[in-house]
């Protein structure tokens, strides 16, 4: 007799959907066997003066560990000690990232807001000594200098960028693979390296002088793969459908992705491009052999010295004086907001753009 099959549907199980949100007794009994543990091994070496890494090894990490088995007993059953490991030791690492950029945030905007005042963000350092007070001279032509010589890296970067991103997503090239090899091995590119290839290709060489666009040029190899890499993962998340439904209705190829292709990703391009800027506007290496960190405003970076903010930090910072340490740690204040700004207002004019096309 031919045997039946029973095609009766039967219930989802409930851990078909591990992207589910989790109960709050799962989330309470997690953050518990993260924040305990630390808060004994804290209060340890408060009491008893012990060292922190022999507080970390004796006391957290033991804890840290039965906590963790805890939870899985407890949510998943015997067999779930290792899940419960792995839940709690993801929870901890992130806070303690969290808390390690926080530390450094707040580090920064403690000790260089008392620099902060409208001279020291508009006037230049010229006849600034080391030991000036900190009423006279400021960071206007660091500042000035950092958006001209980023923004002419920009300049040549991003049309480079979306060019090879367009060429790894849209063509079928044989040199795809080298391309992608050259961009991660860019990626890992010292700074300094990229600087002083470029000192000795054109300043020591004597075809020109120190100017701010050998430093826009010193970072172009540093921004360029962060650019083309996430250009490249953007235009692949955009749905192959609505590439093909262009094509379906009689779209040449390059007006297919002009037109579809290109809106749709233009969120995560945006993003590729502040990434990229982001690489490299703390860059202190490349500009300091190439641009030579000039006190006085320069408007032209094709001629003379450019100040910047990272050789301003870098030059009083290594003067060791009380004064010029604060203006460093003024320096590294007004890049954190200069950079906060970039990202702002990018995003508020993509999100503009996007409301007012629909």
């Amino acid at each position: 007799m031919e045997k039946v099959t029973d095609l009766t549907p039967v219930a989802r199980p409930k851990t078909a959907a591990p992207w589910s949100r989790k109960s709050p007794q799962f989330v309470l009994y997690a953050s518990l066997a993260s924040i305990v543990p630390a808060a004994v091994a804290l209060g340890t070496i408060a009491l008893t003066g012990m060292d922190f890494m022999a507080a970390l090894f004796i006391v957290f990490l033991p804890l840290q560990i039965v906590a963790a088995a805890l939870v899985g007993i407890t949510v998943y059953g015997r067999r779930g000690i290792l899940e419960g490991l792995l839940v709690v030791a993801t929870i901890f690492l992130s806070s303690f990232v969290f808390v390690l950029l926080g530390s450094v945030i707040w580090s920064v905007i403690s000790n260089g807001f008392s620099a902060l005042s409208a001279s020291f963000i508009f006037q230049n350092n010229y006849y600034i000594q080391p030991k000036t007070s900190l009423e006279f001279g400021g960071v206007g032509h660091s500042i000035l200098g950092s958006l001209l010589i980023v923004g002419l890296s920009t300049i040549v970067t991003v049309p480079l960028g979306l060019a090879t991103a367009v060429y790894l997503t849209e063509t079928q090239g044989k040199s795809k693979g080298i391309i992608r090899t050259l961009l991660q091995a860019m990626s890992g590119l010292p700074s300094v390296v990229s600087g002083l290839f470029i000192y000795a290709m054109f300043i020591a060489s004597g075809i020109t002088t120190y100017a701010g666009w050998t430093g826009s040029l010193a970072l172009i190899p540093l921004m360029l793969p962060t650019v083309a890499r996430v250009t490249e993962e953007a235009l692949r998340l955009v749905p192959v459908e609505l590439r093909n439904g262009a094509l379906a209705l009689g779209a040449p190829a390059w007006r297919a992705f002009v037109q579809v292709t290109l809106p749709a990703a233009k969120s995560g391009i945006v993003t590729a491009i502040l990434l990229g800027v982001a690489r490299v506007i703390g860059e202190t290496a490349p500009l300091v052999l190439t641009t030579f960190a000039a006190d006085r405003t320069n408007l032209n970076p094709f001629e003379g010295a450019m100040g910047s903010l990272p050789t301003y930090l870098f030059n009083y910072i290594a003067f060791g004086f009380d004064e010029s340490i604060q203006r460093a740690w003024g320096a590294a204040l007004v890049i954190l907001i200069l950079v906060a700004i970039l990202f702002i207002s990018a995003r508020v004019a993509s999100r503009t753009r996007t409301k007012a096309r629909k």
